[in-house]
């Protein structure tokens, strides 16, 4: 049997997987900060945790996944200023909007989804042990920084020295602070700063930073130290940098033994981003493509690569998802997903794929393969292990002609089956012109019909 073998941003290598305890593991994952609606970069990275998360279970182990909610922050209290509502009712509703989202490309949640808001006595008592270690120092704008220059191993997620580095996209360089590279742990209160958004503290009334809060949660609901800890690429430096320090500033030794971080998200091969108007919502894309048709686009990609979003690259994704269901519909499957046969070849290939650092393309490579011995020998024993294996990575759960009449059901729509009839009808009467005019008419509509052998007649969206 194959060894799950995991690509560690810290070592910058693949290493086999070896839990701290047997048969368990403890994975966190920075999750969303609820101001605005997921975009596709939210959907890549909660997706590449996802499929984690499902392997992990489906490899035997006992998996508690954590994926925590910043619920307090600069971009959240700005937020709120502007709308003028408070800072629980844009949470709240942002967060139904995430759940929606999320549910819809069928992310599994997490165990635990702890909010920055409920642990900021933890927050402060990690503040006060790294400033008892001289690492962080209260500075004379009032806020409570860390002293970066004072940890050794500073700079050994990103791989870089102290000099190379620069302070990171949301640290504030101010005259409060000895050292650029300095961050913030505790921001003193501003008049001007809803009361929500202020609690006491030994420093004076304020609230967390950004970074110190995933150290606090991390902590809290796994332990000091822990298997895996997950998140974008654009949070290796300094978001996940930062909380090596304070975590392993605080407490000493190592923080995690696994750092996973999955690739970018490009649109026509440039980067996604607001300024270029090439920036999209989960929900908009939602619009446009069915559900499934998003999960498997992105799952063909492995997740440390790139993933280049554009309509060309969904629609392909949509026909390759058709065939799969279309190999599926040629044998009268039930509606149950089957347990998976791990001892056959198509399983022992796509275990060892996903043993590979997570390699879904090969994985799904596998699953076209066994769609072509369906076609082929359409034997229902194939077609429960492509479902079964399918079912692995959350894919092919729905009945096939759900999907491919676009989820109206097996009864299809009236008016298409109409349709059907007349046209079989035309057929029987050897009126070939009309019965032609009548398919003609429905491909035009986007509905492809596929005349059985046994003279029936199914359909499917195009």
């Amino acid at each position: 049997m194959s060894q799950l073998k995991i690509y560690n941003t810290l070592a910058r290598d693949k290493q086999v997987f070896v839990p701290m305890e047997a048969g368990k593991v403890g994975m966190y994952v920075c999750g969303m900060t609820v101001y605005d609606f997921c975009h596709i970069g939210h959907a890549r990275m909660m997706m590449a945790f996802d499929v984690i998360y499902r392997w992990l279970m489906a490899s035997g182990y006992e998996v508690k996944y954590v994926r925590n909610i910043t619920d307090i922050d600069d971009k959240i209290i700005r937020r709120a200023v502007e709308n003028g509502e408070t800072i629980g009712q844009l949470v709240a509703r942002n967060l139904k909007y995430q759940d929606e989202d999320i549910s819809a490309l069928k992310i599994l949640p997490p165990t635990v989804e702890p909010r920055a808001t409920e642990y900021v006595p933890q927050m402060l008592s990690i503040i006060e042990q790294l400033e008892a270690k001289g690492l962080a120092y209260r500075g004379e704008d009032g806020d409570v920084n860390y002293a970066v220059r004072g940890f050794e191993g500073y700079g050994k997620l990103s791989g870089k020295s102290l000099d190379d580095l620069r302070a990171g996209e949301r640290v504030d360089v101010n005259s409060g602070k000895r050292d650029p590279l300095d961050f913030v742990l505790w921001k003193a209160a501003k008049e001007s700063e809803p009361s929500e958004a202020k609690w006491d503290s030994k420093w004076g009334k304020g609230r967390p930073g950004w970074h110190i809060e995933c150290s606090a949660m991390s902590c809290a609901t796994l332990g000091e130290h822990f298997d895996i800890h997950g998140g974008g690429a654009d949070l290796q430096f300094p978001h996940h940098e930062n909380e090596i320090a304070q975590s392993e500033g605080a407490f000493g030794g190592n923080m995690v033994n696994y750092w996973i971080h999955n690739g970018f998200v490009r649109v026509d091969n440039e980067k996604m981003s607001k300024s270029l108007g090439n920036f999209f919502t989960v929900r908009d894309v939602l619009k446009k493509y069915d559900a499934e048709v998003i999960r498997f686009f992105i799952l063909r990609a492995h997740y440390r690569s790139p993933l280049n979003y554009s309509d060309a690259h969904i629609d392909d994704a949509k026909g390759a998802l058709n065939r799969l269901y279309t190999a599926l519909s040629t044998v009268d499957i039930d509606s149950e997903t089957p347990a998976v046969d791990w001892s056959e070849e198509h399983a022992v290939r796509f275990r060892e794929a996903m043993d590979d650092d997570f390699n879904t393309p090969l994985a799904v490579a596998e699953l076209f393969d066994l769609a072509g011995e369906v076609n082929r020998s359409k034997s229902l024993a194939t077609a429960r292990q492509l479902k079964a294996l399918a079912g692995v990575l959350g894919l092919l759960e729905r009945a096939p002609q759900a999907y491919l009449q676009g989820g109206t059901g097996a009864g299809g729509d009236a008016g298409i089956d109409d349709a059907i009839a007349r046209r079989a009808a035309a057929k029987k009467a050897r009126n070939f012109a009309e019965a032609d005019a009548i398919r003609a008419e429905l491909t035009a509509a986007g509905i492809i019909l596929e005349d059985k052998p046994d003279g029936t007649t199914t359909w499917r969206r195009a």
